[in-house]
Formats: C-alpha cells, sequence, structure tokens
C-alpha cells in the first residue's frame, strides 16, 4: 500500500477507535502482541521505558538506564524530516538552552537509521547542540513505536524510568505541554 493510501486508512482507523499490530510483531504469538495505539506508539504513558543502547555522534556508547535517577527526553528524528527539521529549533531553544547545565536532565536525539555522515550533516544543519544519536535499521524506534510509524516524536522518562509524556509531529501546544512537564518532573525529587 503507498504510503498516501496507508496514511489516509490509518486516520480511518483513528476516527474508528482500531489500533493495528506494530510490523515487527506479526509473528509473535497472539498473547505477545502489542497494539501500536493511533499515533503509532507501542508503549504507553506510565510503561517503563525499555531500555537500549546506542553509539552517539563523538562515538561514545551510552544504555537508557544508566540515567536513572534523572529526567531523560528521547527526540526520533532523521534528516529526510522536514517536521523534526522545524521542530528541532524550539527543542534546541525551549528545552536544551534552559536545562542544559541541570545535571537532572538529559536530551538525546535518535536518528533513525542513516549513517554517522549524513547525521553529522544534520546536526551542523540544525545546529543543535544536545546529543545525537545512531538507530541503525530503526531497532531502538521499533522499541518505542510500530516500526512503520512516522516521526518526529519525543519521549519524556521520569527519573525511576517511567514514561511520562509522549509527543508526536509538532503542534505548538502540546510541545508546550511537553516543557510544563519537564520542569514539573526536575522540580520533583
Amino acid at each position: 500500500m503507498n504510503k498516501v493510501y496507508k496514511y489516509l486508512f490509518c486516520l480511518l482507523l483513528m476516527g474508528m477507535g482500531i489500533t493495528q499490530v506494530s510490523a515487527q510483531q506479526k509473528d509473535k504469538p497472539a498473547d505477545q502482541k502489542v497494539a501500536a495505539d493511533v499515533r503509532g506508539y507501542i508503549v504507553k504513558v506510565g510503561d517503563v521505558a525499555p531500555d537500549f543502547e546506542m553509539t552517539l555522534t563523538d562515538g561514545k556508547k551510552i544504555k537508557l538506564s544508566q540515567f536513572r535517577g534523572k529526567v531523560v527526553m528521547l527526540q526520533f528524528t532523521a534528516s529526510w524530516c522536514s517536521v523534526c527539521r522545524k521542530e528541532m529549533p524550539f527543542i534546541e531553544s525551549d528545552i536544551w538552552q534552559k536545562n542544559k547545565d541541570n545535571k537532572d536532565f538529559v536530551l538525546m536525539a535518535i536518528d533513525r537509521d542513516e549513517p554517522l555522515k549524513t547525521v553529522l550533516g544534520f546536526k551542523e544543519q540544525t545546529k543543535i547542540t544536545y546529543s545525537l544519536g545512531l538507530d541503525p535499521k530503526a531497532n531502538i524506534f521499533a522499541k518505542y513505536a510500530d516500526r512503520e510509524a512516522g516521526i518526529t516524536r519525543n519521549v519524556l522518562i521520569d527519573r525511576n524510568g517511567k514514561i511520562v509524556k509522549m509527543t508526536r509531529l509538532y503542534n505548538e501546544e502540546e510541545f508546550a505541554g511537553l516543557v510544563k512537564e519537564i520542569e514539573k518532573e526536575l522540580k520533583a525529587k
């Protein structure tokens, strides 16, 4: 099914309140499948964020679980995503620049399935200063959303490793809510 028809079909399903089973789960037994929500997420608020290991653009390897005790924001992105490019300056100014000196806050972008050279060029073009990591084959992304689902999307994780907010695409009102939730989580101890 081409992308336009798939998008229209997803909109129809959203209107009907129907969710879909993610492509990477089709071969799993029925009792192990997790249906994606209408926005493509297979995780939900309240879930413990799936752990992963990732290589940053500077070569450093990190693991999500090493940041337990901190508030963590993940941004799933890619150089070809125009909405990501629109959102990233706001993440830089309204979130990163305001919180980068807070030792209890971690922000990292996760670039979906692109080579290092492309990702480095993307980082330079967008002028972001927060961490950017590589997600070969979108395997990290697939822990959070249907592998076929789109980006940009942000996942906010509290100090206990639980997901407290998820966004999809760039919407000023939803983004403002994300900023407020970060502030709230950073004040909580």
